[in-house]
């Protein structure tokens, strides 16, 4: 389950994607400090990157899933392609883990 209820009370369909995936992460809000491009899923920033954490990015292809903390785990976000400049709106969440969705989840 995503979150605290037992219940779905919304559901989206998101597009097929099989090209490549794409995304800028950034350590500082409005694409400041480092900046990593990644394809690829990273089970945990901090070990990969040697970034303490990330709080805005930039998806150029595919779409994503983050996560608040190491190895998929906490409160998880969807990112579609577009810029994202500061994660402070969602809740202050700081991004530790990310994952592309494709269709070999399902």
């Amino acid at each position: 389950m995503f979150g605290m209820n037992e219940c779905i009370r919304s559901c989206r369909m998101i597009p097929m994607h099989r090209r490549s995936y794409r995304m800028r992460i950034y350590e500082r809000e409005n694409f400041m400090g480092q900046m990593h491009e990644m394809m690829d899923d990273s089970e945990n920033v901090m070990d990969r990157y040697r970034m303490s954490h990330c709080q805005s990015c930039h998806v150029m292809d595919g779409h994503w899933l983050m996560y608040e903390q190491p190895n998929y785990r906490g409160k998880m976000s969807y990112f579609r392609p577009g810029e994202y400049r500061s994660f402070s709106n969602m809740g202050g969440m700081r991004f530790m883990s990310m994952r592309r969705i494709n269709d070999s989840y399902f």
